[in-house]
């Protein structure tokens, strides 16, 4: 046989080597709840990726996955540390990772000492501050004019995403905003922190809570390979809180939702954050168009809070949808500004676009 012939029929069977491991599954194991109307349309990725994939295009601060992330060896700040290696081993294991993309992504793994910093602050030596005037000061950083105006601006710019999510999840439309108003000022305040640098630091690094951040460190690979999302990329809090509505990497597996159907659940776009910051109330036990709380009198009540001011204490009795925005954040003082807060846009919202809202109860 002439070597041209030879060289079309190594070309011919190289063809089909490279079709038959295109077309061979990934799997791993997904133990978190599942819900058919939360899930991406695009597959996960195949790891390593040696080009970039063009349906995951690049937006919001991610890019798609990239093969320099593949090593032999562990190396970098975490080259020696058997913690690493064992969780290395384990999403190999039991997650279906490639143990040379793994290598390679936690090389450039970075230790932040201000995370470290701010999960394993110093002990106080002095006296404990007085409560008195809590509530004032803790309402006083939200219920400012520019985050009402802001709020508004940010209804006003995501109404239809916005009225949409209220009907499809049957939450009230101002507690959506609200949420978003305190945990990202509408979207102002993401946070610069790199989330696989925060989550590394807060497994390996600190003692605390570093159980429930390694957990948060797989649910985070977990979902950046069901996204695309280059693990690198993604910014926010220094606790590993993401997009407008500061999901921890948990929550956003199992209720950020693709609300603008663009095949990825993306919680920096705005209509994805609407979505899935309802679907997060709607799944805690929302029910619409129902009392949040109301003042009340100093009562001998589980069920009546009492908030510290300058004036002196403020009680609210509290019902089943406080109850719901504290499962956000598990603070009187959080779900009170929440409220608070949703209630003051949603009356300016009327005032200004007199019409556009629906009617719905305090």
């Amino acid at each position: 046989m002439s070597t041209i012939a030879y060289k079309r029929l190594f070309k011919l069977a190289f063809a089909v080597l490279l079709v038959g491991c295109a077309s061979k599954p990934v799997t791993y194991h997904d133990d978190s709840a599942k819900n058919t109307h939360q899930q991406t349309k695009i597959p996960p990725a195949v790891y390593p990726v040696e080009l970039p994939d063009p349906h995951y295009p690049s937006s919001h601060g991610k890019a798609p996955y990239s093969s320099s992330y593949g090593a032999k060896k562990l190396t970098g700040t975490y080259a020696n540390s058997p913690a690493v290696r064992s969780f290395i081993q384990h999403l190999v294991k039991q997650q279906g990772f490639s143990e040379t993309y793994l290598n390679g992504l936690f090389s450039q793994a970075n230790r932040l000492d201000s995370v470290i910093r701010l999960e394993s602050p110093a002990p106080s030596t002095g006296p404990s501050k007085p409560s008195l005037g809590s509530w004032t000061r803790y309402r006083n950083k939200f219920l400012t004019d520019a985050h009402i105006s802001n709020g508004v601006e940010f209804w006003h710019n995501n109404a239809d995403a916005i009225k949409q999510a209220s009907t499809t999840y049957g939450v009230d439309p101002e507690y959506i905003v609200g949420i978003i108003g305190v945990e990202t000022y509408f979207g102002k305040n993401f946070g610069k922190t790199c989330i696989f640098d925060a989550l590394t630091t807060l497994s390996f690094d600190t003692v605390r809570r570093s159980s429930y951040f390694t957990s948060e460190l797989e649910n985070f690979l977990l979902m950046t390979r069901d996204e695309g999302f280059d693990p690198r990329q993604p910014q926010g809090s220094w606790a590993g809180a993401m997009g407008y509505g500061q999901f921890m990497p948990s929550s956003f597996r199992k209720l950020a939702v693709d609300f603008n159907h663009d095949g990825r659940r993306d919680l920096w776009h705005p209509k994805d954050a609407v979505g899935s910051v309802a679907n997060y109330f709607s799944r805690s036990g929302w029910q619409l168009h129902s009392l949040v709380t109301k003042r009340s009198s100093p009562v001998n009540d589980e069920a009546v809070i009492e908030l510290s001011t300058y004036e002196g204490s403020e009680f609210w009795r509290v019902y089943p949808n406080f109850k719901v925005i504290k499962k956000y954040n598990n603070s009187n003082k959080y779900a009170m500004a929440v409220h608070q807060l949703a209630q003051a846009i949603k009356q300016r919202y009327q005032q200004v676009y007199a019409g556009n809202i629906d009617n719905v109860s305090n």
